[in-house]
């Protein structure tokens, strides 16, 4: 005795091209898959994306709390540090995934806090795509307003679909962490 196994599909084959469109589901999954995974790898990265920008800004306002305390209790100015050793010491202050090498650090003093600048800068480029900013480095004296601005250009992934990370063009984004105080009366 011969059993006649057909496919779940084998009508579809039989019929007519045209008349069993709206009939046969044989690759219906397949065909939603390729029109659904477009969006939903572009929400994946965009997501991996804005979370990797929210960590990168957190690691950089930890970095500006830390080094403007050598400012503010006069460490940076006692030990004479330059604009330089400055940097480092906020390098060192960066979580493992930022590179000193995109790191600007600019400390300017301020006459009062209502005056204190605190919009990011327009960054210029070379021919090479080289930063050609250069910041102050006032760290102030005793009862000085001090504004510490640590910036950060940091390469992103604009994402498909017209979602568009970058600020500072040529697929970068420019983080910044300010911090705005009153040095202390140190000896």
């Amino acid at each position: 005795m011969s059993v006649n196994v057909r496919s779940p599909d084998w009508n579809c084959k039989q019929a007519h091209l045209l008349a069993s469109l709206g009939q046969c589901s044989a690759g219906g999954v397949v065909i939603e898959f390729a029109m659904l995974a477009p969006l939903f790898i572009g929400l994946i990265m965009a997501s991996l994306q804005v979370g990797l920008l929210y960590l990168s800004q957190q690691g950089l306002e930890t970095a500006a709390e830390d080094t403007s305390r050598l400012v503010l209790t006069g460490q940076s100015q006692n030990a004479a540090q330059t604009a330089a050793q400055f940097k480092t010491s906020a390098c060192a202050a960066l979580p493992p995934y930022l590179s000193c090498s995109k790191l600007y650090v600019d400390i300017t003093t301020a006459s009062s806090f209502a005056n204190a600048t605190l919009t990011p800068p327009t960054f210029t480029y070379d021919s090479s795509g080289n930063v050609t900013n250069t910041f102050n480095y006032s760290t102030g004296s005793r009862n000085s307003i001090v504004v510490l601005r640590l910036m950060y250009i940091m390469p992103v992934v604009d994402i498909p679909f017209g979602l568009k990370m970058s600020n500072a063009g040529g697929g970068k984004r420019l983080i910044m962490a300010t911090a705005v105080f009153k040095n202390e009366i140190y000896s």
